[in-house]
């Protein structure tokens, strides 16, 4: 066992059966009261195995105090159509008995081990805070989601179209324009202030149909980034 013994100390011990037949088991010790056994009796199969836990219970330890504690595993072929483990053992015969016996020892942590122990406590809260820390936050416009992002899309398609029928409107408009100056100019008796009343209003509406275009541009790009 490797202390400090200041908390519960847990040894595993490895019990494998090589024979044919099935074995009961069971784990004594001297100092019962200082130590939990589990399991401290049972049937091992024919070459299978199990692990006990020995867990010793926190005391106060003189290194100068030589251990006295042992254990004893106990071992015996299995009847066929076992039903009652205590009966097994009470009607056992000497000679059928096998056992092995165990010394603890105990040992503490040499200077090297306990400033390892430091460093990594030291070294611990570090990693903590990265993990605490996360991430690095993302985007507001990351975080969207799909219906804003669709509401948006079918708005953009939808200046889009406003836009082209704009561009239509235009392009008939300047036709018209250029109908119009090509008419003033071949008519002859039209006054030089009726011909420039025509221009006017037929260069005003493209400009204005810009603006329009221009103010539903600036709306969307304004909703998008917002």
């Amino acid at each position: 066992f490797s202390g400090p013994f200041t908390d519960v100390v847990t040894t595993n011990l490895k019990l494998r059966n090589p024979s044919d037949r099935k074995v009961c088991f069971k784990v004594k010790t001297t100092a019962p009261r200082r130590y939990c056994v589990r399991p401290n009796s049972g049937i091992i199969d024919p070459g299978s195995s199990v692990i006990v836990s020995v867990m010793l219970q926190p005391f106060d330890y003189d290194p100068n105090e030589k251990s006295k504690h042992k254990f004893m595993v106990q071992t015996t072929y299995a009847p066929p159509n076992i039903t009652d483990m205590e009966a097994v053992w009470k009607e056992a015969k000497p000679d059928e008995l096998m056992d092995s016996k165990l010394r603890c020892v105990f040992e503490m942590p040499n200077e090297n081990d306990k400033l390892n122990d430091i460093d990594a406590s030291k070294s611990a809260p570090v990693l903590n805070t990265s993990k605490q820390d996360g991430p690095m936050p993302k985007p507001h416009s990351v975080s969207l989601n799909d219906t804003e992002t669709r509401k948006l899309v079918e708005e953009c398609k939808r200046l889009q179209a406003e836009i082209m029928k704009l561009t239509e409107d235009n392009r008939h408009l300047r036709d018209e324009g250029l109908r119009l100056r090509k008419v003033a100019h071949s008519d002859k008796s039209g006054s030089p202030t009726a011909l420039a009343l025509r221009d006017n209003g037929s260069n005003s509406l493209p400009s204005l149909l810009v603006v329009i275009a221009a103010i539903f541009i600036g709306f969307f790009l304004g909703k998008f980034i917002l």
